[in-house]
């Protein structure tokens, strides 16, 4: 059996691929800072807990002599790298540990694979926030970074030495740039997950309205689950690379709002502009959606669009799961959720 190490497996990429890799007959070793608590929720949803070739392990990536041990021990096949702080920073603190998370964690982790075992396949997880302000659309493998945020350019440190580790080193080491992709594993501080949530309470009668910053803030959204298969696509490859994932369409919050809103039977229609717009349940008259200024963004990111026709040639994958389809299974895991909720109580 191959064996994967993957970092931040409670995460929703890191649950997904765990539950992928289980299924393809790995030996899977998932890492996270505490073996107990509510973060664990996705590994329960989707059965893996229990699974006998599933192991949870603690560990995070401050320490590289804590890394090259449990990479002595497991000896895999595979690392995933999946374990970053993934927020816009607003304070010092916050700023120097998503740094360290999301920038120099990779580094060290890369060491430890290039102390243990130069055979050992690695993948980084990076983000579309590493190309920040552009000036071509769509974005593709050759697109020039310029990331707006310390999150975009964290990723950007970590892209950088994996692409160093490969070259200099030779290690099997391959970059994924990853834009939106969403699931019904997705925490509630992401606004998809907070629309989908929040809807699902107001049509069961637990919430009164969902608070938005800027309803045309426009991103390029996919299907996480399917970029988990992309990625392990990648690692299968007899060259490592770096490859571009994404769905290729961009659409706006209001329309996520508007698509979740249809799979619970709700019809939004807005009324206003500016501050003062709101959205409002054709059938029940009720109004359930104002604007918040709190949540604009300081600077707002720039529409991105990804190219993945390297990853759809190369890796002959298709993302098939529109935007409608993410919102319906979104609201409707949701529904379920909190339903689930209130019978226990």
């Amino acid at each position: 059996m191959k064996k994967a190490f993957i970092t931040g497996v409670s995460g929703q990429d890191g649950a997904y691929l765990a539950q992928l890799l289980l299924k393809k007959d790995y030996k899977v070793y998932g890492t996270t800072r505490n073996l107990a608590g509510h973060h664990l929720w996705r590994l329960k949803e989707l059965n893996i807990l229990d699974n006998p070739c599933f192991h949870l392990m603690h560990c995070d990536l401050e320490s590289l002599s804590s890394l090259r041990e449990h990479l002595k021990k497991i000896n895999p096949d595979e690392v995933y790298n999946f374990a970053a702080t993934s927020f816009v920073p607003v304070t010092p603190d916050q700023l120097e540990i998503m740094s360290s998370a999301t920038g120099v964690g990779p580094l060290r982790l890369l060491e430890a694979v290039r102390e243990v075992n130069l055979e050992t396949k690695f993948f980084q997880a990076g983000s579309s926030e590493m190309f920040g302000q552009v000036h071509t659309s769509p974005q593709n493998e050759q697109t020039p970074f310029h990331p707006r945020n310390a999150y975009g350019a964290a990723k950007l440190y970590a892209y950088w030495n994996t692409r160093i580790y490969r070259e200099i080193y030779n290690i099997y080491a391959c970059n994924g740039i990853l834009y939106n992709h969403e699931s019904p594993l997705r925490e509630e501080l992401f606004v998809t997950r907070k629309i989908s949530h929040s809807l699902a309470s107001i049509k069961l009668g637990q919430d009164k309205v969902l608070e938005l910053g800027n309803l045309d803030a426009k991103r390029d959204w996919g299907y996480a689950p399917e970029y988990m298969d992309a990625i392990w696509r990648m690692m299968q490859q007899e060259h490592p690379d770096c490859y571009v994932l994404a769905s290729g369409r961009a659409a706006s919050v209001r329309k996520f709002v508007e698509l979740t809103a249809t799979a619970l039977d709700m019809e939004i229609e807005w009324e206003g502009d500016g501050k003062n717009e709101v959205g409002r349940d054709r059938i029940t008259g009720m109004v359930c959606v104002r604007i918040n200024p709190e949540f604009y963004r300081p600077c707002e990111a720039v529409p991105l669009v990804g190219d993945s026709q390297k990853a759809r040639t190369v890796l002959n994958w298709t993302p098939t799961v529109n935007l409608e389809a993410i919102c319906e299974k979104m609201a409707r895991a949701d529904i379920e959720r909190i339903k689930k909720i209130e019978r226990r109580k």
